[in-house]
Formats: C-alpha cells, structure tokens, sequence
C-alpha cells in the first residue's frame, strides 16, 4: 500500500480535528478562532437562518476537566445579560462526545486592532466606558473576568463593545466554584503564546495578587488592575511594561509573573501631550497595592466619564492653576462672547467720544 504523503496527514489530521455536527441543527462554516481551552468556528444555524459562533474544545480527545471548564464558561455567560457581554445560545455534547456551547457570531475587530487606527482619544475613552460598564454589571452578578486584555475585547461595526473569552472567569459568590477553580488545570496567557503554569491570567495585565495565585484574595479588585492596563495601552499603544521586557516562551512560570510586575513606563513619559488628570486615572487603577485602586469599576467608569465632560476627576487633585484652566477650557465660548461684547462696548466708546 502506498504511504500517504505528509500534506495528506496533515489534511486528514485537520478534518480529524473538526468537531462532528451530525445529528445537530448547525452546519460548519470555517474556522475563525483558537484559544487555550477551545476552537471557535463560525456555523450556521439552518433552523434559523443566521450564522452564530460555535465553541468547542479541540480536539475529540479530551478530559473531563476540560469539560467541565467550557460547560461552566457557558453557564457563566449565560448569566450575564448585557448589552455588551456577548449572549450564549445554548450548550450540549457532540456526538465525538465533545462539549459545546453556541454565542452570537461578533463581526467587528478586536480592542487591540481598533486602537490602532481609531487615534481620537476621547472615541476610544467612550468605548473603555462601556467596557467599564459590562465589567461592573458582571462584578454585580459576582462574576470575575480574571482575563481581561485588548485582545479580548470586541468593537462591533456600529460602534458596539462586547467582553469575551470568561474561560477562566471566577465566581466569587460561589464557595464551591471557588474550590473547583482551586483545583483545576491553570495557565499563563500572554501575547503569542500560551504557557502552562501554576497561575490564571496575562502577565501584562495581571495583577499582582492574582500572580501570587491565592485565591482567597482576589477579588473585583484584580479586574479593576486589568481595566487600567487596557487604558494604558489606549493610552499608549503599548502593553504596560512592552518597554521594558519581551516576554519568551521558554521562560518559567516565576519568570513570566515576575516579569508581568515590573515597573511600567508612565504614560505621560510616552506621550508628554496627555492630561495629568488621566494618566492619575490610569496609575490609580493599576496600583499594586488593591487598597489603591478603585473599589469597582463603576467608581473607574465615572472618572472616565468626569473627564470627557471637562470635570474634575477623583484620582487627580487639582491646584488653583489646573483648576482655573479646566475652567477657561470649559467656557471657552463664553469667555469669547464677553471678549466680543468687552470690544465692541470699547470700539463704541471711541466712536462716541470722537
């Protein structure tokens, strides 16, 4: 029998790796995403007549574990109804004995590539606000993202803001969660690569309590770190801490956490044009110490919004002289309209005494 060729394993190992929907109402489409505990692809739903994204772990061999981790996943979305949380369909096993669970299908372009050409700092303030809001209502539901990043972040085509990937999101109102996630296969996630370890999250936007990998401390307080990495890099355009450090696949897991803490160039040393006012903001929300930073994201939210409408901002105590411009900035158009009045009343005065 003739042996088959390298690029025919490879083909047959991929329709190996396709998750079997026989027996289901979706029909595959393709691919369009991988992760560290799943593939997503884009299918068809033929009962409806729209495409949706399909969630599967990847590969038919599988742990329990693994199961278990994309079932809860599903029932912790599911439990999350916001505008910008992206809704679950429903769940269920293949027939390759795979578990699934079914989303809306996002079409847009992740946080990361949006910054990148949309350069108007207060558009991409307006879209870290809803990212706030969606994280305060999960907080609100006792649900922790513990993976929150640009590139898990979606802007839709009109505009709109959805959260993703709650894979390793901990339920904080939940002994019993908690004592499962306790003893769950973990992993460190950075840019291109994901690396098996002892601790959940990012090194770029994990916090430091998080890092330590305690459970039993991390509260909404760890996202809320997170959340000022992802305006320092709208801030930015840089991961906190890509100035000092290049993070490599062959590190250790201490390594990479270490790493993840080290100290991160100010935003205004990269970009002198910034507002004190929103780089206190930013150095507020990721301070190691918790005590520091914003008790929730709802306290963020507001100062972001304080700071749009020309308003003084919680984290940043003006002096007399900051305060005094902000106001001149706010009533510029007023001060103009007495300036004109002042000219003319002076110009009339002129005529009247020649």
């Amino acid at each position: 029998m003739k042996p088959l060729s390298d690029k025919a394993i490879q083909r047959l190992r991929r329709e190996a790796a396709l998750p079997d929907l026989t027996g289901t109402k979706y029909r595959l489409i393709e691919k369009i995403g991988s992760g560290g505990m799943g593939e997503v692809y884009l299918v068809e739903d033929t009962d409806l007549n729209r495409n949706i994204a399909l969630k599967v772990i990847g590969g038919p061999a599988h742990s329990d574990d693994l199961s278990e981790r994309l079932l809860k996943e599903a029932k912790i979305v599911a439990r999350l109804e916001h505008p910008s949380i992206v809704p679950v369909h429903d769940a269920g096993k293949l027939l390759d004995g795979r578990t699934y669970f079914t989303m809306k299908y996002v079409q847009g372009e992740s946080l990361q590539s949006y910054a990148h050409h949309h350069l108007v700092l207060s558009d991409l303030l307006r879209t870290f606000h809803k990212i706030c809001e969606a994280v305060a209502f999960a907080h609100s539901r006792g649900v922790i993202h513990r993976d929150l990043k640009p590139e898990n972040v979606m802007v839709g085509e009109f505009g709109e803001v959805l959260v993703m990937d709650w894979g390793i999101a901990k339920i904080i109102s939940e002994t019993e969660e908690i004592r499962k996630a306790s003893s769950e296969p973990t992993e460190i996630r950075f840019p291109g690569a994901t690396v098996e370890g002892t601790i959940l999250g990012t090194p770029h936007y994990m916090a430091p309590e998080q890092a330590q990998g305690t459970l039993s401390q991390i509260d909404q307080r760890a996202d809320i770190y997170a959340l000022g990495g992802i305006l320092y890099f709208l801030l930015t355009r840089q991961h906190p801490g890509d100035n000092n450090h290049r993070f490599d696949t062959s590190q250790t897991t201490k390594e990479l956490v270490d790493h993840g803490h080290h100290i991160t160039e100010r935003p205004r040393k990269i970009d002198p044009k910034l507002s004190r006012a929103i780089e206190a903001i930013c150095l507020k929300s990721m301070s190691t110490n918790p005590n520091d930073r914003y008790d929730n994201a709802n306290l963020l939210g507001e100062d972001i919004v304080r700071f749009l409408d020309g308003q003084p901002v919680s984290a940043y105590p003006e002096n007399v002289f900051e305060k005094a411009n902000r106001w001149v900035g706010n009533n510029r158009f007023v001060l103009y309209l007495i300036l004109t009045y002042l000219v003319m009343r002076f110009i009339l005065f002129l005529l009247i005494r020649r």
